[in-house]
């Protein structure tokens, strides 16, 4: 039987992730029986993810505040506040944030990815060590151990 669950802010895992920015998950795996993943991203701008291909999980995310480039199967667009987007796994895709700031919603199903996030990102509620990064390797082995391959850098 599947429970409900609630996590107020406080409660939500909040992590390091890319170029300084911020990632909570704010509903993982286990409190969705493995259906799905919900995580929150605070970024500034320039920051993009490598260009990359989800194997396990269709992805969802609206850009709750800001503007973005998109990169979809090498198709260009941009993405305005408001915007929604759907990326059914294994199209190739990823994004520049262009706004000084930028607030992103991202959901994905079946739940998983939350763990690749844990194992390259840092939680915050720790103590920062000095000289932390994410780097190239640490990401490919988080991508690689979750199901993302990377296509290429940065767009």
């Amino acid at each position: 039987m599947t429970m409900a669950y609630l996590a107020q802010p406080e409660q939500q895992q909040r992590l390091e992730w890319l170029d300084g920015s911020e990632f909570a998950v704010l509903l993982d795996s286990v409190a969705t029986g493995g259906q799905l993943t919900v995580g929150r991203f605070s970024v500034s701008k320039g920051e993009a993810p490598p260009y990359h291909t989800h194997t396990r999980e269709d992805e969802i995310f609206m850009l709750l505040k800001g503007s973005a480039l998109l990169w979809c199967d090498d198709q260009e667009m941009e993405l305005s506040e408001g915007g929604i987007v759907y990326l059914p796994r294994n199209v190739p895709h990823g994004y520049r944030i262009t706004s000084d700031t930028a607030d992103l919603l991202m959901i994905c199903t079946p739940g998983g990815i939350e763990g690749m996030f844990r194992h390259a990102g840092r939680d915050l509620a720790t103590p920062r060590p000095e000289g932390f990064e994410i780097s190239r390797d640490l990401m490919a082995e988080a991508a690689a151990m979750y199901g993302q391959i990377i296509v290429g850098p940065p767009r």
